[in-house]
């Protein structure tokens, strides 16, 4: 009898999570695609200065913040660790945890690579991309403006 409930709490338990997952994926019109805009990522003022940066330096502009921040490999695992990460930045950002200035986490550095060499495949095939993350030497798409990013 005890089975029985727990396959049935399981199935409902599936059920509510696919439903929520295929409602916030094609749900609201515009939402996810709005909380993947530049705009909406630079709309908290802690990431004004980032966004800023972003807009005005030129680099990668014509691409979105998600690009590089979130994975790109799936739709299940992009969508996934966007609910993840937005979560995350939305409790920090209102509750003050966050640090001054902003560090990227491991996991997005592990992210944030991995899109670099998905983009730029054919340009790092020829060197140690394992020896150092590509911000490392590309000083400029940290979107920190620094006397060693604007002679660049």
């Amino acid at each position: 009898m005890f089975k029985n409930l727990e396959k049935k709490h399981l199935l409902i338990g599936t059920s509510i999570a696919a439903l929520l997952f295929i409602f916030i994926v094609f749900g609201p019109p515009g939402l996810f695609k709005k909380t993947s805009s530049p705009d909406y990522c630079g709309s908290c003022h802690v990431m004004y200065d980032m966004h800023d940066h972003w807009f005005l330096s030129g680099l990668h502009r014509s691409i979105k913040c998600v690009d590089c921040h979130l994975p790109n490999n799936n739709l299940v695992n992009h969508v996934i660790w966007k609910g993840i990460d937005g979560m995350k930045d939305l409790l920090y950002f209102h509750f003050m945890l966050f640090s001054d200035p902003i560090e990227i986490t491991s996991h997005g550095k592990t992210t944030l690579q991995a899109n670099c060499v998905r983009c730029h495949g054919d340009m790092v095939s020829r060197i140690n991309i394992d020896a150092k993350n590509c911000w490392e030497c590309h000083r400029r798409v940290n979107h920190r403006v620094t006397p060693l990013a604007i002679i660049e």
